[in-house]
């Protein structure tokens, strides 16, 4: 295994630089044009590179097969030169690429639609459902960027909810929880934006990979607290008054069914004398 400092040590033309770095000479010179690379050291006409020039290029690489473009490794180099911790900027810029929501879409035949939702044909609620974006065409049937929220729908109409309800509870939650969440990611642009474009303190950016990467699992308690409150105060509000309202009209219909149960004189009187005959 060769040491860190032999490696360091050892020299290398842009043909074997490009080979040890498993790249192209037409890269090595690319990302050197783009300041990602420094120049080699001139001895007459040849260019050598160093250890120092390998790992650089390996960096370069490993961040491109991450899915970052050259303008990205171009930033986070250069915040490197200025004495921050790449891992930290890594940190930071990884947390934002992983705030968007993972793809968990699911494809759905139309036959397998009309028996969740307990329909041979809707093609209103199908059409009001694409206009969500709940569903979209997907070769012959349909794929749905969100298959929990479209299951939720499906046992509230297996409940005795009618669909058209389900989708306008679903349109009016949408609008919400859209204003929620851009109130939320609000408060994480104020706290990028308070460095007016800058890059913030090196103390300050393990912090900031923090709250961004804790935004979503935050958010979702918060939103499930209040929710949970809502709901056990609107059913408290509404189902109670259903049901004292249900209650006080039994209570009033009881004196009147005991009246019409209960047999008139006149009705006695005559079983009294069929029965004595």
């Amino acid at each position: 295994m060769k040491s860190a400092t032999a490696t360091a040590a050892r020299e290398y033309t842009v043909d074997e630089l490009a080979r040890e770095a498993n790249t192209t000479v037409r890269n090595v010179r690319a990302y050197q044009d783009r300041g990602l690379l420094e120049p080699p050291e001139r001895r007459g006409r040849t260019g050598v590179y160093n250890g120092a020039h390998l790992a650089r290029l390996q960096l370069v690489n490993t961040l491109l097969a991450k899915g970052y473009t050259l303008g990205n490794i171009q930033a986070l180099l250069q915040a490197v030169e200025k004495g921050y911790d790449v891992r930290e900027m890594l940190a930071l810029e990884q947390a934002i690429a992983g705030a968007a929501t993972p793809d968990a879409s699911e494809a759905f035949e139309a036959e397998t639609l009309a028996s969740m939702f307990q329909v041979s044909e809707a093609p209103n609620a199908l059409a009001r459902a694409q206009a969500m974006g709940l569903l979209a065409h997907d070769g012959k049937g349909f794929r749905s960027p969100n298959p929990e929220l479209l299951r939720v729908g499906a046992e509230l109409v297996r409940a005795g909810v009618a669909l058209d309800d389900v989708l306008t509870l679903g349109e009016g939650l949408r609008l919400h929880v859209d204003r929620a969440a851009a109130e939320m990611v609000k408060l994480l642009v104020a706290a990028i934006d308070r460095y007016r474009g800058q890059l913030p303190p090196r103390e300050a950016v393990p912090q900031l990979a923090a709250l961004v990467r804790n935004l979503r699992p935050l958010a979702l308690r918060a939103v499930e607290a209040e929710v949970s409150r809502a709901l056990s105060a609107n059913a408290n509000r509404f189902l109670g008054e259903r049901v004292a309202e249900i209650m006080a009209n039994q209570a009033a219909q009881g004196p009147a069914l005991a009246a019409a149960a209960k047999p008139s004189r006149k009705a006695s009187a005559a079983k009294r004398v069929k029965k004595a005959r």
